[in-house]
């Protein structure tokens, strides 16, 4: 997996895929869909069709689509697995990532789901912390220390999550920037599906080879535990950890990176609470789930219904398309009070923000330990952190992925 780029033209090449990604995804500029999210959620629970997006009526198939925002509805589709399948995924994901987890149904979902629990052990997550995500979180803020200005979003929030990800699966270092240029390649296959496909087949191409490597002389990472974990006499097949491996950055480098932003860019933000929390480190986890909460990294998740229904007073019929929008479920004002304001002081209360039920984040721990070391790091090492008065002022864009696309400090 070596192509003939130095680590300058790589880094550059992966910003400008990020870039066309997030046109993709529909970011444009600071437009925000919260304003008209609070006006769906206000006339009803459940919708025909996306109006956020533009979408009524039936989708490509001719099956009707149907979108929930209320707090209420999300978590009672994300409960009920049965009557609202994760089947739908099988014709959108599986060309480009393989056999997944996400569009797997019961008895078969609950089997593999313990497979891939062996990977994300949480008894392997404070050998991470230690071994793994601290000193790769020192190493990263170590490099931009003495610069005293940097943009947060390309120097720490994109590398870290990937280089995370890639260690975990065992690759080698030099292979991380080809392995995230193309990951974002497989990402983007909205705006470009041959380019999408075309990644896919390399990655799978260069997994084939990492797969075996592991399976001849097994370490400690994801692949091979993977390679050898077993329940009632069940493994996992080669595709479907080829599958896992393509899933996994999407599923956890791009939405860690883009949480960790978006909860950066609150703090420097709201002053206040950003000396609040460098002066209490008890409060970061509060302020971790707050920022999930206000600025959910991945708003919309699908399932199909498998029969005649009834949701939020609405009736869906079987076969149609049901949309969940976690960043309307995550502002619902009758569960929050004023839900656009970022308060970290707020009353607590579980948000949705790594979905729920059986499909719910494997590696939400994960993405807690990651944000916690990043955060604390910057902190003790960027002393009085703020805003570049003289940089562009942030934003977060995107309607269907959010975060900041650049977010420029400086520090004493």
């Amino acid at each position: 997996m070596t192509e003939p780029a130095t680590v300058e033209e790589l880094e550059q090449s992966i910003r400008d895929a990020q870039n066309r990604f997030n046109a993709g995804m529909g970011a444009d500029g600071d437009a925000s869909p919260y304003p008209m999210l609070a006006k769906l959620r206000a006339q009803a629970p459940v919708h025909g069709g996306w109006p956020e997006m533009g979408m009524v009526g039936n989708s490509g198939d001719g099956a009707p689509t149907f979108t929930a925002y209320t707090f209420d509805t999300v978590k009672a589709i994300f409960t009920d697995n049965i009557t609202f399948s994760t089947r739908c995924y099988e014709d959108v994901v599986r060309p480009l990532q393989g056999p997944t987890i996400l569009e797997m149904q019961e008895p078969e979902h609950a089997i593999y789901r313990k497979l891939h629990e062996f990977a994300f052990a949480r008894s392997s997550m404070k050998r991470w912390d230690a071994e793994l995500v601290g000193p790769l979180v020192d190493k990263t803020i170590g490099k931009i220390k003495d610069t005293k200005q940097a943009d947060l979003v390309d120097s720490v929030f994109m590398p870290i999550p990937v280089r995370v990800i890639a260690a975990l699966l065992g690759l080698p270092d030099s292979d991380v920037l080809h392995f995230h240029r193309l990951a974002i390649d497989l990402l983007g296959f909205r705006g470009d599906m041959d380019c999408a496909l075309a990644a896919s087949a390399k990655l799978k191409e260069y997994f084939v080879g990492i797969l075996a490597e592991k399976r001849k002389a097994p370490k400690d990472d994801m692949v091979s535990i993977l390679a050898e974990a077993e329940v009632n006499g069940v493994k996992m097949t080669d595709e479907q950890i080829y599958g896992f491996m393509r899933n996994l950055l999407p599923a956890g480098a791009e939405t860690t990176s883009r949480s960790t932003a978006n909860l950066a860019y609150a703090l420097l933000s709201h002053p206040d609470q950003l000396e609040a929390v460098r002066a209490d480190r008890s409060l970061l986890p509060q302020a971790i789930e707050e920022g999930i909460r206000w600025e959910t990294p991945l708003l919309n998740f699908m399932r199909e219904v498998t029969c005649d229904t009834e949701i939020g007073g609405v009736q869906i019929p079987a076969g149609a398309t049901m949309m969940l929008n976690l960043g309307s479920a995550n502002h619902d004002e009758t569960r929050w009070e004023e839900p656009e304001q970022f308060n970290i002081f707020r009353e607590r209360k579980p948000h949705i923000g790594f979905a729920h039920g059986a499909h719910v984040c494997l590696g939400m721990h994960l993405a807690r330990l990651e944000t916690t070391k990043i955060f604390n790091a910057l902190f003790d090492e960027l002393p009085a952190l703020r805003l570049d008065p003289d940089g562009p002022a942030p934003y977060i864009t995107g309607m269907m992925f959010r975060s900041p696309t650049r977010l420029d400090v400086v520090w004493d």
